[in-house]
């Protein structure tokens, strides 16, 4: 494996290292912060530690990638193709997504506050312990995933598909959840906040609670348990 280790690189400089007769495949602490690196074909290349905030890689060929520890704040992702690509403990914060592919990525331990996942495909994707605080995910499907300490506080989550999912962990709390499914989704471990009559009847119809969820919503209308 050739690796690339505590260099700052442009696009021209990335280049050159990609035409070698053996190009790198790994770069570690390396820094790449407001490149443009769109269009590119980086599949299969590991990134470790390294510095990409606010890069732009929009329509650029990341399959199979690895990112562990990076920091990509602000990132720009739209019309990538990230299939299979796994991001581990990285800052992914306000990150755009649109219209990216990320069938069978994962994302695990990621911080993905107010990124946007704007018509991005993502059959198969896994998001593991991940805050998506005011994330945009809406329309994206959930459906019989285990969703593990997952924050949606405050997130658009309409039209998502959650349901048969499995919730450990992880808020609801203020989330718009305007026509999200949930039937058959189990809750009972999740914050769900202060939900309203209309939530229940409609986006939250047929999705499985505890009694001690049911007991706080009943309270929450001003509805006396005895």
């Amino acid at each position: 494996m050739s690796t690339i280790t505590d260099t700052p690189l442009d696009r021209a400089g990335l280049l050159e290292l990609l035409a070698r007769p053996q190009p790198p495949t790994r770069f570690e602490l390396c820094t790449f912060d407001d490149e443009d690196l769109s269009n590119l074909d980086l599949s299969g290349i590991q990134f470790e530690a390294c510095s990409l905030a606010r890069t732009h890689l929009k329509s650029a060929i990341l399959t199979d990638t690895l990112w562990q520890r990076c920091k990509i704040g602000q990132g720009n992702f739209e019309l990538a193709d990230l299939t299979v690509a796994r991001f581990i403990a990285c800052d992914l914060h306000m990150s755009n997504w649109a219209r990216s592919r990320l069938s069978s990525a994962h994302m695990e331990d990621c911080k993905l506050i107010g990124a946007s996942f704007i018509e991005a495909r993502t059959l198969g994707l896994t998001l593991r312990h991940c805050p998506l605080v005011g994330a945009n995910l809406r329309g994206l499907s959930f459906r019989k995933q285990h969703l593990d300490q997952l924050n949606l506080s405050d997130a658009d989550l309409g039209g998502c598909d959650f349901r048969d999912a499995r919730f450990s962990g992880g808020s609801l709390q203020g989330a718009s959840l305007k026509g999200a499914q949930f039937h058959g989704a189990d809750l009972r471990d999740t914050d769900i906040g202060n939900l309203t009559i209309h939530d229940l009847t409609t986006s939250l119809r047929g999705a499985i609670l505890s009694s001690e969820q049911a007991e706080q919503l009943i309270a929450s209308l001003g509805v006396q348990v005895i």
